[in-house]
């Protein structure tokens, strides 16, 4: 396709640096053209396919289309061009003039074809395209998502970059021009990108490239002039440092809430393996259980078998003996019966008289009236193996209750500490039972003092061994039971968790049983515990809690780490409009044998 230029001054471009740039590639183009019949005669010993390898682009350019020659002709004065173009330069131009040298003729020259540059134009022009084409297959394709260059036909190729002055996108070969024109290399090239008219102004069909920050928008030069002539404008390059300033400050932000999402789920991870040390101790200790258990059943299931089997034994030995003594009796019987009908029927008198005596005598039997066989008794057999199953049982109930006599032994005298009780509890005088009221005292806000939440601890603390005692939780229906140390935070909401420096647990709306772990365990405590016990193992890192009348582990805190002094922590919850208005009472510790 030929490009016809303007050689006028006349604006023939919406882009006047554009056209600069044109016309000054045009002068380039015409002293490189000058040069063409040197080369050629350099060039006649060789190869015309040779030749066309060793020529330049430019030398095979008209100086009027900037294109390959098309149907090539020679002026008198020796530069050659398209037949097409300087014809019709000359329509225009008068007087006739050659757009090389600028030489007048007088008259319209008679143009001469150039058979010999024709031939030439044409191969380089075949190798071209064939280079193009290889050229074009190199390059990548443009796939869906990816910016397509504007000026491909056909295939449209991969863009490498977009020209912010031409609003066009440039594959690699379309791009050469900008990368070696003088004019062009000066146009502002980005990263490929798609809709580049929406970098232009709407309203002035300019490019934006200042920021309005009093309207925080982009504007173009006219903006400022006209809409936007008081505000505050920097260039879009000033205001993307400050904007990617912002963006640091706002990764570092997330990269801060990644960091602490991560250390939550440290802790949900760990508060699982807690838990699963916790099940399995406790599936441990079920399981060796119900061992126990299943072998006693199993024992007392035996033993009711073999007692009831024995007792079967017996009774169908002493069947058998009246059995056999009955049928050698009939056996005997028979015997006598066939005597006496062979007798009867006997024609021998004195015979006859003879046996009749010793035949007529009683049969040598046994009376069986009295004799019968009577069922052995099974009644009581099951009852006094469930008897000694719950002999079992009873024995395992006095192992866990061992178990927490021995906890006991570790009791010690808690009292309340008026001095941290939040404002609207109500101590008792001995400092042992605790309640809501709806009265807020007027009292000294000292550090120690809850100012929120109502709380409170013990007046003793403890850093060292063992320590365990007893609350009565009878009647309520939310409370909260455990040990704090001594760096809690006491003002505003409080968080109860052992990282914020509580162990504790808890009930809820009279049913619902926590063990407040970083993450929150439900636990299923049926019938309700009347009186809890609160177990502490300083250097084991261990807090229980007991069901004191059932003598049944509630919950446990393993691996703990205690650093501070550890307080005994209350709280009896809102009184609810009077529905739990009872008190947490510190009771005395039964802990006799």
């Amino acid at each position: 396709m030929k490009v016809k230029v303007c050689l006028s001054n006349s604006s023939c471009s919406r882009d006047k640096s554009l056209c600069f740039s044109l016309k000054k590639h045009l002068t380039e183009s015409s002293r490189f053209l000058s040069t063409t019949q040197q080369n050629l005669c350099q060039t006649l010993s060789v190869d015309m396919s040779a030749a066309s390898c060793l020529l330049t682009e430019d030398q095979f350019l008209c100086s009027i289309c900037l294109d390959v020659f098309t149907d090539p002709v020679s002026t008198p004065c020796g530069h050659n061009f398209c037949k097409t173009c300087i014809t019709e330069h000359w329509n225009i131009k008068v007087p006739y003039q050659c757009p090389n040298c600028k030489k007048i003729f007088s008259t319209r020259p008679e143009l001469q074809v150039n058979t010999f540059i024709s031939e030439m134009a044409a191969q380089f022009r075949q190798s071209a395209q064939q280079k193009a084409s290889s050229s074009s297959s190199e390059q990548q394709a443009a796939k869906p998502g990816e910016v397509p260059c504007d000026l491909c036909t056909g295939t449209k190729l991969k863009a490498l970059k977009s020209c912010l002055v031409c609003l066009v996108c440039y594959c690699e070969t379309h791009l050469e021009p900008h990368l070696t024109v003088s004019g062009l290399k000066r146009h502002q090239l980005i990263d490929p990108v798609e809709n580049l008219e929406g970098r232009m102004c709407t309203k002035h069909d300019k490019l934006l490239e200042l920021f309005c920050k009093t309207d925080q928008m982009c504007v173009c030069m006219l903006c400022t002039v006209l809409n936007h002539k008081t505000h505050d404008v920097v260039p879009l390059k000033e205001e993307c440092e400050g904007k990617k300033a912002e963006l640091g400050t706002t990764e570092a932000e997330i990269q801060q809430m990644i960091q602490k999402r991560r250390l939550k789920i440290q802790e949900i991870k760990h508060s699982v393996e807690l838990s699963k040390e916790d099940a399995d101790r406790e599936i441990a200790a079920g399981v060796q259980v119900f061992t126990a258990l299943k072998e006693s059943v199993e024992r007392s299931q035996a033993e009711l078998i073999d007692t009831v089997k024995e007792k079967q034994r017996k009774t169908e030995k002493q069947a058998e003996g009246f059995v056999k003594d009955l049928e050698q009796e009939i056996s005997e019987l028979k015997k006598r019966s066939t005597e006496v009908e062979q007798l009867s029927r006997s024609e021998d008198h004195l015979h006859l008289l003879q046996s009749f005596t010793a035949l007529n005598a009683a049969p040598p039997t046994k009376d069986w009236t009295g004799v019968s066989i009577c069922p052995p008794s099974f009644e009581g057999t099951v009852v006094r193996a469930v008897i000694q199953l719950k002999e079992m049982l009873n024995e395992e109930m006095k192992h866990f209750e061992a178990k927490l006599k021995r906890v006991q032994q570790s009791a010690v005298d808690v009292t309340l500490d008026p001095d941290t009780a939040h404002p609207k509890l109500i101590l008792s005088d001995d400092g042992k039972q605790v309640k809501h009221g709806d009265v807020y005292k007027n009292l000294p806000d000292n550090p120690e003092r809850f100012d929120i939440c109502v709380n409170v601890l013990a007046k003793q603390s403890f850093s060292s061994g063992r320590f365990y005692y007893e609350v009565q939780v009878k009647g309520k229906t939310n409370w909260d039971l455990g040990v704090a140390r001594e760096s809690i935070n006491r003002k505003g909401e409080i968080i109860l968790t052992p990282q914020d420096g509580y162990w504790t647990i808890c009930l809820r709306n009279d049913n619902e049983y926590y063990a407040l772990e970083d993450l929150a365990v439900c636990l299923s405590l049926k019938p309700k515990p009347e009186k809890v016990g609160v177990f502490v193992d300083y250097e084991e890192g261990l807090v229980s809690f007991y069901d004191v009348d059932a003598a049944a582990l509630i919950y446990s805190f393993t691996g703990c780490s205690f650093t501070e002094k550890l307080y005994p922590f209350f709280s009896p919850f809102f009184n609810n409009n009077g529905k739990n208005s009872a008190p947490l009472i510190i009771s005395p510790v039964n802990h006799t044998e």
